[in-house]
């Protein structure tokens, strides 16, 4: 119905039939191996069982299943890595019941580039990207405080973010010469200084770095513009200086379409770029919109069509 490609879930298999029933879902569900999972993906949804069962209780987050949490997305990299799958796509996790488990990461991002640096033996930089149909922003810091962004952006931080972008651009999406969008930081992007030194001292050497690295970086741009159709057909991504200023366009345009992506990785992840919406769980009314559009930018990412998804 959805034209998804192949993927398996990561799940406690009882607890997925059990919210089927509960939403009124007519669907098979089959424990399978990663091996298996394409191959019966047409005829029931495919589970790899984890060793964690769940608590069920939808909409109310619980400690107790924080090591089922841990150990999906830990089975998800070791079988990207391996070869079993093509690609991560992560769902939506709750990180106040990790945090009380014990979890010292600030969310899955951080905990993914933990993995792939124990896996491949060298440090990993992770790059959010949020892709949309009309509109891919980066953020350059991500989350912290709006008051801390100024002393915690610096010129190396912009160059390592669009050089990872950029490469990954080329590598993953396919565009052989990346255009980048630098946004400045401050209102008219300093307005020469008059409104904060940021975008003279930081932002710009960053963009004369990247330029006379061959990347093709403009700015600093006022951000309050750079966001319509006509400036958005100048370019391929848009560095953003901080959290909301990457987000909210992105969201604004394409929120029901718009994927998460992460840069960086020796492997590809995709999510939905929403949260978990624990308002609405177990309800039945929830749009998959977003983990659609995860799962299909995830095949089109992807190194090889002839594994499924890990998600």
């Amino acid at each position: 119905m959805f034209a998804v490609p192949p993927f398996y879930l990561l799940a406690d298999p009882q607890l997925v039939a059990a919210r089927a029933r509960q939403v009124g879902a007519s669907i098979e569900i089959a424990e399978t191996t990663p091996a298996q999972a394409a191959r019966i993906f047409s005829r029931a949804l495919p589970v790899v069982p984890l060793s964690a069962r769940f608590i069920d209780s939808p909409g109310r987050p619980d400690p107790a299943n924080a090591a089922g949490t841990v150990e999906a997305i830990d089975r998800a990299v070791s079988d990207c890595l391996a070869g079993r799958a093509a690609a991560v796509v992560t769902c939506p996790i709750a990180k106040k019941p990790l945090y009380d488990a014990g979890f010292r990461f600030p969310g899955h991002t951080e905990y993914l580039a933990h993995l792939a640096s124990l896996h491949t033996g060298r440090e990993v930089m992770p790059v959010m990207l949020l892709a949309g149909p009309d509109l891919s922003t980066v953020p350059v810091t991500i989350h912290i405080a709006l008051a801390d962004v100024p002393k915690t952006l610096t010129t190396a931080m912009i160059v390592a973010t669009a050089r990872i972008t950029a490469a990954d651009l080329t590598n993953r999406f396919g565009i052989a010469s990346p255009r980048l969008a630098i946004a400045g930081l401050n209102p008219h992007a300093g307005e020469g200084g008059a409104m904060g030194t940021e975008d003279e001292r930081i932002i710009r050497p960053a963009i004369d770095i990247l330029r006379a690295e061959g990347i093709d970086a403009f700015g600093p741009l006022p951000a309050d513009t750079m966001f319509h159709a006509r400036a958005r057909a100048g370019y391929d991504a848009a560095i953003c200086m901080y959290h909301d200023q990457a987000l909210i366009p992105a969201k604004a345009l394409a929120f029901d379409e718009a994927v998460n992506v992460t840069l960086g990785l020796p492997f590809i992840r995709t999510s939905p770029d929403h949260g978990t919406a624990f308002d609405i769980a177990g309800k039945g009314v929830v749009r998959a919109d977003s983990l659609i559009a995860a799962l299909k930018l995830a095949r089109r990412l992807a190194d090889t069509g002839t594994k499924a998804v890990a998600a």
